[in-house]
């Protein structure tokens, strides 16, 4: 599982060091940084074509779906500058703006595009992921142990702070965070927040179930599983179930006795229906009700957005995020939620920006998993961006979910080389 090529060195070199850049609260800095020189490399190797070094050449036309990707978040700075034209935000602020896309939403197009393009190898991405997460298994236990031995919250902010971003907990290093609801500690290990790290769990479980050696396989595992765990998240424990068990029994449709165990069992919930239902109910209302201050706050921003949106902005949104009333703890409109953030933010056009190669992309790996096990990994990716979306927003995470979306660029790449070719 050797790097092989300069693509490969220099994407390893970055899953394996995240802590070393978290420590510095660089983590944030490196993720565009990465992004626009792969895709600049790819960009580079598409133009050179075959005079450029063998083991950068490119390994054939950008796939539909990331010209899909490449298009989408085009869109997005379109309707990003027509936004702020729209509600006269000035100069100074659409400067800015440009600024955090190619920070933000550039990473979804740039990421997928060099897995795509330059010899990259899905194995020594993995590989790479579950070493990370054998370092995280080695750091774990002064991190379990810091709130007991009255050790701070956190470290300290870096100055790389000065570059700009959404906030300084994206360049702060962290040992714990207390829950406000219940002054319990929470666990973020190296992302900017509980929920975030238990989606990169998620992440990192996917990625630990691609790898044919059974020890780093545990450890990578082990790994996921102690950060969806330590960071005390409803999404994560949610993502653990669907994600990695769904991509594997999609398979199960193209099988007769599959179908014939379904009917049985369909037939089955006209006695275990209302039971069913009612656990169903019971277990909602208790999901919602673990952190009801959180579920109040993240419903009353998807309500605002979804007003001002419809009445105010329908087309490109009003351009930028706005700080809340009291009753959302002045929590930004737009923020908790990608869909109703880009309704609000940028409007129709941006939702249909990212809504497109999103399914585009989740549609192909749907056919692929069910077909070939080589779709499993990209499928549960995507479904755990899909369930990110519904909780976080995805472009101001991008940075540090670029693992995943140079695979999902890898997978498009050899989808297309299955193809049978014409003629």
């Amino acid at each position: 599982m050797s790097p092989r090529t300069p693509a490969e060195r220099l994407l390893c070199r970055a899953i394996l060091w995240t802590w070393g850049l978290y420590a510095i609260g660089a983590l944030y800095v490196a993720g565009p940084v990465l992004a626009w020189l792969v895709g600049g490399l790819a960009a580079l190797s598409l133009y050179l074509g075959p005079a450029i070094r063998p083991d950068l050449r490119a390994t054939g036309p950008v796939p539909p779906v990331i010209w899909a990707w490449i298009l989408g978040m085009a869109v997005m700075l379109v309707a990003l500058w027509a936004g702020h034209l729209d509600w006269g935000l000035g100069m100074k602020k659409t400067i800015k703006s440009s600024v955090g896309w190619a920070k933000g939403w550039a990473l979804l197009a740039l990421f997928p595009l060099a897995g795509a393009i330059l010899p990259i190898r899905r194995e020594v991405l993995v590989r790479a992921q579950c070493v990370l997460g054998l370092q995280t298994l080695l750091i774990a236990p002064v991190l379990l142990a810091a709130p007991y031995l009255g050790l701070p919250e956190r470290l300290f902010t870096s100055p790389l702070q000065a570059v700009g971003g959404p906030g300084p907990e994206y360049f702060s290093v962290y040992l714990f965070t207390l829950d406000p609801a219940s002054w319990t500690p929470r666990w973020q290990f190296y992302a900017p927040w509980s929920p975030f790290a238990a989606l990169l769990g998620v992440i990192m479980v996917l990625f630990a179930l691609e790898d044919r050696a059974p020890g780093w396989k545990a450890a990578g595992i082990a790994a996921g599983l102690l950060m969806i765990l330590a960071s005390k998240s409803r999404m994560g424990l949610v993502g653990l179930v669907a994600c990695t068990l769904g991509p594997r029994l999609l398979p199960l449709l193209l099988r007769g006795w599959a179908w014939q165990v379904g009917a049985a069992l369909t037939a089955s919930l006209a006695v275990l229906g209302p039971g069913l239902l009612q656990a169903g109910r019971t277990g909602v209302t208790a999901f919602r009700s673990a952190r009801a201050d959180s579920t109040r706050v993240r419903e009353t921003l998807q309500s605002i957005a979804r007003q001002r949106w419809r009445d105010e902005a329908v087309w490109f949104g009003h351009g930028t995020v706005e700080p809340g009333p009291h009753l959302v703890e002045f929590m930004p409109i737009g923020s908790h939620h990608t869909w109703w953030g880009l309704l609000f933010v940028k409007g129709l056009a941006g939702f249909l920006a990212l809504l497109v190669p999103l399914a585009w992309h989740t549609a192909l790996a749907l056919r692929d998993a069910a077909r070939t096990p080589r779709g499993a990994l990209p499928l549960g990716l995507l479904m755990t961006l899909w369930l990110l979306s519904f909780g976080e927003n995805i472009e101001i995470e991008a940075y540090m979910l670029w693992p995943a979306l140079v695979v999902l660029g890898i997978h498009a790449r050899e989808m297309a080389d299955a193809r049978p070719r014409r003629g």
